[in-house]
């Protein structure tokens, strides 16, 4: 396990969203589950947390109860290479209750937030030339889906 590994709080639904999870990203696994004992809190033999990894970046997952919940104070951010794998994992993280935000952020279905951001983005808004910049910024800020081809059209002055 790496020296810094994230950790979620779930309410009781930790090893439903790791599968989830592991099932969108590839090379991602379960590494272990560990299960309360008769020491509790929670029933003995219940998911205390689950282990896992998304693509080689290792977190951990809390079935803690109801006591806290995520937030949009922390997001998994997701570096996409294409336009269809935005797409694709903007409707898998968005699937079954989750709600979109701003700017390519979303809320999956158990309340954790994603980026789910176009390596593209970063590259233009960093341009040299300020006004290409900032067009693209301005753009980036209309949108909920990150749109590649409107942040290029943007960047082009088109």
């Amino acid at each position: 396990m790496p020296k810094i590994t994230p950790f979620l709080w779930f309410d009781d639904k930790a090893e439903e969203a790791a599968n989830l999870y592991v099932s969108i990203f590839p090379n991602s696994k379960i590494i272990d589950v560990a299960r309360y004992s008769e020491a509790g809190p929670a029933p003995a033999g219940s998911v205390m947390t689950v282990a896992f990894s998304l693509d080689g970046q290792e977190l951990i997952a809390l079935n803690g109860g109801p006591h806290y919940k995520l937030s949009h104070a922390i997001s998994l951010f997701v570096s996409c290479e294409t336009q269809e794998e935005v797409d694709a994992l903007w409707e898998e993280l968005l699937a079954g209750g989750g709600a979109p935000s701003q700017c390519g952020w979303l809320v999956d279905r158990y309340g954790l937030s994603w980026q789910i951001i176009p390596r593209v983005l970063g590259e233009l808004m960093q341009d040299t030339d300020p006004a290409k910049a900032k067009r693209v910024t301005e753009a980036m800020f209309k949108m909920i889906k990150i749109d590649i081809a409107a942040l290029k059209k943007a960047y082009a002055g088109e």
